[in-house]
């Protein structure tokens, strides 16, 4: 599989909510992943637990990719994410996101993600004060 397939399966295993799938394409030490503020969270097995996790607060998570940049190992990804809080249609959000990868011997050793939070907090508390969904 080359780099740009492992990153197209990542993101299929993402969409599928697959964390098995996610997990296989993992490195070892998987990944890091950074959030949008900046915290990381660090090991597959920490990763797959937040995976879980966040697939039962959005169970409608999905990303769409719309252009994919490879340089190397590196991987810029641009597009959207969309979901609803706990799956009610009254906190459903749809907003810009860019990722950032790292594919280091056929495993996803780096996901990053760029995407305005404020939405997504506020289907958690607030349906009604919702905006783009």
């Amino acid at each position: 599989m080359t780099n740009k397939e492992t990153i197209q399966a990542f993101i299929n295993h993402i969409n599928a909510h697959d964390v098995e799938g996610l997990a296989e394409l993992m490195s070892e030490d998987h990944t890091t992943f950074v959030d949008a503020h900046g915290n990381r969270i660090e090991g597959r097995e920490m990763m797959i637990v937040g995976w879980r996790a966040y697939f039962e607060m959005f169970p409608d998570y999905r990303i769409g990719v719309n252009e994919i940049f490879e340089q190397g190992e590196t991987f810029a990804m641009f597009g959207y994410a969309a979901g609803s809080f706990k799956g009610k249609a009254e906190a459903s959000w749809r907003l810009p996101a860019a990722w950032k990868a790292i594919v280091k011997d056929g495993r996803v050793a780096l996901w990053q993600v760029f995407a305005d939070t404020k939405i997504p907090f506020e289907s958690m508390s607030e349906p009604s004060a919702i905006a783009g969904g």
